[in-house]
């Protein structure tokens, strides 16, 4: 899939801040310019440097207790630093404002199947190919972007190891796996990575080979999830936009066409060994 899975579309660049830290950071800027203060002078106040002000202000960074003390003292004990630091709320660093629904949705589901076609599913990433995913973006990352890109997809990541009881199945078209994202390195630790994955339990992983005269989902990839209440739900995306599907007629037909591809898939057993084989031929 930062997310689409391939991308997750986590990774269309770094996401907006949250409208509360925003906002916080603008009531930050008007009282230092209604004290008639620079950044500079006011950050000698607050005891932070010129580029945290900046940050705080902009909406990038959460500010923590010292700051928000010292800056209500720098801008004359008003109390209203003080209220608006009760409203804050960090935005989902490393997620895509499209995406985070599905994925505040995925933490909880009791089932989740994918269909990837584009790249490896951001569930199934090693770290080196992720930040090869995000070196890859347009227009390109800063230092700071990839790190909370490849932080979030990993933070992500942990639900496959922590929710025993939750099944996860994965279906990948197999040039995908042949794609040498990051080079021969990068796709050896991907595929160690992904074949460690797949001996879980709770994990099944498809290949969808190239030379399959059949295909149910030539319509591009998809996720679906079952909530706790066993209601269920679909996510599909394309570039620069996600969007979260609950129509039950429309959630029926990909539920039918992710049945049909897993019939028509490597089984798993067959998909490990063709991950291997595709391992040892780099």
């Amino acid at each position: 899939m930062a997310y689409s899975d391939a991308n997750e579309h986590e990774n269309g660049g770094e996401p907006d801040p949250s409208n509360s830290l925003r906002t916080f950071g603008a009531v930050v800027q008007a009282l230092r310019e209604h004290a008639g203060l620079s950044r500079v002078e006011f950050g000698q106040r607050v005891r932070f440097s010129k580029h945290t002000v900046e940050s705080v202000e902009l909406g990038r960074r959460m500010p923590d207790d010292d700051f928000v003390e010292r800056a209500e003292e720098a801008t004359g004990n008003t109390g209203a630093l003080r209220k608006a630091a009760r409203h804050m709320a960090r935005g989902e660093v490393g997620l895509a404002t499209w995406f985070r629904e599905w994925a505040r949705r995925e933490r909880t589901a009791a089932s989740l199947c994918t269909y990837e076609c584009r790249l490896v599913p951001g569930l199934l990433q090693s770290e080196g190919y992720a930040r090869a995913v995000f070196d890859n973006s347009i227009p390109l990352l800063t230092e700071d972007q990839v790190e909370a890109q490849v932080a979030a997809r990993m933070e992500r990541q942990k639900a496959l190891y922590e929710r025993h009881d939750v099944p996860f199945s994965f279906i990948v078209e197999e040039h995908v796996f042949r794609r040498r994202l990051g080079g021969v390195q990068v796709m050896r630790g991907l595929f160690d990575h992904v074949l460690d994955l797949s001996t879980l339990r709770n994990v099944a992983l498809q290949v969808m080979p190239l030379d399959s005269e059949f295909h149910g989902c030539l319509d591009g990839p998809m996720r679906l999830l079952e909530t706790p209440e066993r209601k269920r739900l679909a996510y599909s995306e394309g570039q620069q936009n996600g969007r979260l599907i609950s129509a039950p007629k429309e959630v029926s037909l990909l539920y039918q066409r992710y049945d049909r591809l897993r019939s028509q898939a490597l089984n798993p057993k067959e998909s490990w060994g063709l991950l291997e084989r595709l391992r040892g031929e780099l």
